[in-house]
């Protein structure tokens, strides 16, 4: 019989290739968008992943910040895959603004998941969530057994709202009545291709770097994973028996500083990284102007947290692998911005 999942959010990046994985796999997936109207968006998407058979894929309109059609679309559906996060527009400075809408959307999913018998729900959550309160100076390996302070200084309100979400996600598992399984994956920056020119924040990293808006590159190590393997991971979270229960980082192995980055664009991407700068910001700056400055802040926490991170647990738990290291993501990614000229 085949097997029935709900994606949720099915416009988003991630989203996109987690359909796209589903189908090629044989199964029959319904996903929820804000809209209707974007329907051929993700089926162009779908043919862009070389999919021409689209009979299995059904399209619901279902928002996150209201009940309306969560019932119908998780109606005869297996597993669900919670997706989708909620869209802010403009930049939010209120953390009630980000921290409200994303517990009230997950806490949705879950209520409705539990109504109609899902059998298991798999979360995409954020590293955010585990590994931000880790420091350099640590010994070891930041694990899925971490949890980052949500008061840790310089954690942005997007992570902050993530992590409350998935803390607030697994208190409402561990009620004794709810009867379906939940994973959940905690990817690092995530980057790749994409299947259209819709790609995920952290592609910040790269455009930032690709139009000179930096005249120093921050000396700041990053963890990155490719968005294809991160669909993989979901889909094995949502199928193995031993994903029940767990949290799984994603992400590549090993680390990557901006610095090297940047070296490794200049080198294999000549005429694109024609505006990289050439100069590192030492982080004695980051210190002296966090006090004073947010994004300094951000920069600081970024710059000292820990970036030994293991992903064994979904190597041997899932029997999951990156699929490419942190070299080819960075240049994969760089021809995504030009291919869709999301570069000016």
């Amino acid at each position: 019989m085949t097997k029935k999942v709900l994606v949720t959010g099915g416009t988003g990046y991630l989203a996109l290739h987690i359909i796209a994985q589903l189908l090629q796999k044989g199964y029959d997936v319904r996903t929820t968008m804000r809209s209707l109207a974007k329907q051929a968006q993700i089926k162009t998407a779908m043919h862009n992943a070389g999919l021409t058979d689209l009979t299995r894929l059904s399209f619901i309109e279902a928002d996150l910040m209201n009940d309306a059609n969560w019932k119908e679309a998780m109606h005869d559906r297996d597993y669900v895959l919670s997706v989708a996060a909620p869209v802010f527009f403009g930049k939010i400075t209120d953390e009630e603004q980000a921290i409200r809408p994303a517990v009230e959307g997950t806490l949705r999913i879950l209520k409705f998941a539990q109504q109609e018998n899902i059998k298991r729900v798999v979360m995409t959550a954020n590293f955010g969530g585990v590994g931000f309160s880790r420091k350099a100076t640590s010994k070891r390996p930041t694990t899925e057994n971490d949890w980052t302070d949500e008061n840790e200084p310089g954690l942005s309100i997007y992570e902050k709202s993530k992590l409350i979400a998935e803390r607030k996600a697994w208190e409402f598992v561990q009620q004794p009545e709810v009867t379906f399984e939940f994973a959940t994956v905690n990817p690092v920056a995530m980057l790749g291709p994409a299947l259209d020119a819709h790609v995920s924040g952290s592609f910040e990293i790269l455009t930032n770097l690709l139009k000179g808006s930096m005249k120093l590159i921050p000396d700041i190590p990053l963890n990155l994973v490719d968005v294809r393997a991160v669909a993989d991971l979901h889909i094995r979270a949502m199928t193995m028996p031993a994903a029940a229960g767990q949290r799984f980082i994603a992400s590549a192995d090993g680390q990557i500083s901006m610095p090297e980055m940047a070296a490794i664009l200049k080198a294999a991407r000549p005429e694109m990284a024609r505006k990289v700068p050439t100069h590192t910001l030492p982080n004695w700056i980051l210190k002296v102007a966090a006090p004073f400055n947010q994004q300094a802040r951000s920069g600081l926490l970024m710059a000292t947290m820990n970036r030994n991170v293991s992903n064994q647990k979904a190597k041997a738990l899932l029997g999951w692998h990156p699929i490419t290291n942190n070299a080819q993501i960075v240049l994969e990614s760089a021809d995504t911005l030009a291919h869709y000229n999301l570069l000016p």
